[in-house]
């Protein structure tokens, strides 16, 4: 077995030369000054510890030798994690090969980190117990270098915006992942409207800068989960993550129409931009990214076509949907300050006798230019926009308030009914206001009945169960309407304060043409009786109906045929008809 040849051995040949007789050996001086005079840092370890050091390494690090020498390298990496991590690498490799290398983060003296590149080599590899040489290279600004360019490669330089790559990209994964989940994305090509002569007129320098604060304002108005792109040019691209839907989608293309609008001072011009808008929904207008992509441009298109400043739909009935949607909810929202909103009342009676049992206050909304706009198309709306309790509290007030009225005009009706909505029941001020309404107006809290739809019971909302018993506890009156159209609400009813079931009339309605739905109905009604609650059957409209109702068991109704809703002055003028029927 021989030895290994010196790190530094003399040159060797078969044949000396006076060249190779005259090479000298390098001293103990000569290696502390090549070591000294090396470009990066270099250390001797043992057991991780600091046993020589040259120069550059204090340099790069700020220690002093007498610092470092003797201790652990530990004081160098910037985590505990990353200490550990090279430690239990470095051995390992080094029995197996030549060197390891490694990126690491240094932590200097004076708290600064550098990103360097670790070089370790074995002075024995069978013995690792003799030490381990290592280099350190300062590596930051080469990192730094990396990172611009990986980030212009994936970027717009002038916005610093995601570019059309990234943007593909994450179009692509969330594609994905809205197939796994089923879930839905929206994609908008925003095009600004006559950029091209803002450039002409006054400049590309200004045209940047107009770019770059419409970048700013398109940004502001996106959620996290969103992407804004610069697509090229005077186009952006808008990627909608995370359940968003046609009424979202446009909702967001309208806020970016607006944000546009407000003028761009730039030194002394006020320039005023505009922008159209395209829209395309996953999966309808394209299931992968080329697709969805060409959808959005067609859409965009559209949008300048048929003037600019708007924004359009691939598919072009959806645009107009969506947008009388938009106009609904944005003239919603003043609807109450208006003074828009009326109360109609629809009476309710017992079917021996026809007498009047109580009346419910239904919510009518009649607005100057899109007409009356009937209670199916703006509750929704109401309840998606956060106004459902607010319109719901307008509604309980002047309810209770017109129930004073009729009596203190001698009219005894006998119960309001009123719909509440799980945003009410929900919040803790519903049983103050309700408290509130009743001394205002003086009626009792047997007057008032309050009716929840089916769906309110059914959900596990512990808030929804004790509101309803506090109002129950207060007098209040609780009816489930259009029960049975949900799901099976049976084994919830004994959890919750119910007087009343009311029977859709979807149920009444082919009452006397076929078996289904009169079986459907006689079953509530016998569910009803057999749990000590009321039945009322709505949507009564024919004699044929009333008299198998009442044949079965079911002891009051509400319909046309009994009366339209009407507003409080009609219906005070029946009243009397009403409250005096026999049958």
């Amino acid at each position: 077995m021989h030895a290994d040849p010196p790190l530094l051995a003399p040159h060797q040949c078969d044949a000396p030369s006076t060249l190779a007789t005259q090479t000298p050996t390098l001293s103990e001086p000569h290696l502390k000054v090549l070591l000294q005079s090396a470009p990066v840092g270099i250390f001797l370890l043992v057991e991780r510890v600091f046993m020589e050091v040259n120069d550059r390494l204090c340099e790069l690090t700020g220690y002093p030798r007498a610092s470092l020498l003797g201790q652990s390298t530990r004081m160098f990496f910037a985590t505990e994690a990353e200490f550990l991590r090279v430690g239990q690498e470095i051995y390992p490799r080094l029995t197996l090969e030549r060197s390891a290398e490694f990126e690491v983060r240094i932590r200097r003296r004076d708290g600064q980190f550098i990103d360097a590149l670790l070089t370790c080599a074995a002075v024995d590899r069978s013995d690792l117990s003799r030490g381990v040489v290592s280099t350190l290279r300062d590596v930051t600004q080469l990192k730094q270098s990396q990172e611009r360019l990986a980030f212009l490669a994936h970027h717009d330089a002038l916005t610093g915006l995601p570019n059309r790559v990234l943007l593909q990209d994450r179009l692509a994964h969330a594609i994905r992942r809205a197939r796994r989940d089923a879930s839905r994305l929206a994609l908008l090509f925003v095009d600004l409207d006559g950029f091209k002569e803002i450039n002409d007129t006054l400049g590309h320098a200004v045209g940047d800068q107009v770019l770059v604060v419409a970048a700013e304002r398109l940004g502001a108005r996106l959620r996290a989960a969103d992407t804004l792109a610069r697509h090229g040019g005077d186009e952006f691209l808008i990627l909608l993550d995370g359940e968003t839907d046609a009424t979202g989608a446009a909702r967001a293309a309208d806020a970016c129409l607006r944000v546009l609008t407000k003028p761009i001072q730039i030194d002394a011009h006020a320039i005023h931009i505009s922008a159209s808008i395209g829209i395309a929904l996953h999966p309808s207008d394209g299931a992968d990214v080329e697709t969805l992509l060409q959808s959005a441009d067609l859409a965009m298109y559209r949008a300048k076509e048929r003037g600019r400043g708007q924004y359009q739909f691939h598919a072009p009935a959806m645009t107009a949907a969506v947008q009388e949607q938009h106009t609904l909810e944005t003239a919603l929202r003043g609807a109450l300050a208006r003074d828009e909103l009326t109360l109609h009342y629809q009476p309710q009676v017992e079917l021996a006798d026809g007498r009047l049992c109580g009346v419910e206050a239904l919510a009518r909304w009649t607005h100057p230019q899109l007409g009356i706009i009937p209670p199916a198309r703006f509750i929704p709306i109401a309840e998606r926009i956060g106004l459902i309790s607010e319109i719901g509290d307008w509604v309980l007030a002047h309810a209770c308030r017109q129930l004073a009225d009729w009596r203190r005009a001698g009219l005894t009706v006998p119960v309001i009914a009123v719909n509440v909505a799980v945003q009410q029941l929900e919040r803790a001020t519903l049983l103050t206001a309700v408290r509130r309404v009743l001394d205002d107006t003086g009626i009792s809290p047997g007057d008032l009945e309050l009716e929840v739809t089916e769906s309110v019971i059914m959900g596990d909302r512990p808030r929804v169960i004790t509101a309803l018993s506090d109002l129950r506890a207060l007098g209040i009156r609780l009816t489930v309407d259009d029960f049975g159209t949900g799901s099976s609400a049976l084994g919830r009813l004994n959890r919750v304060p119910i007087d009343r079931l009311k029977v859709p009339g979807s149920f009444i309605r082919d009452i006397g043409r076929g078996p289904r739905e009169e079986a459907i109905t006689r079953a509530i009604i016998g569910l009803g009786r057999d749990l000590g609650l009321e039945v009322l059957a709505l949507g009564v409209e024919r004699e044929v109906q009333s008299d198998i109702l009442r044949a079965a068991g079911c002891r009051y109704a509400q319909g046309y045929l009994f009366g339209p809703p009407m507003d409080a002055a009609s219906l005070g003028l029946h009243l009397p008809h009403w409250l005096m029927a026999t049958g």
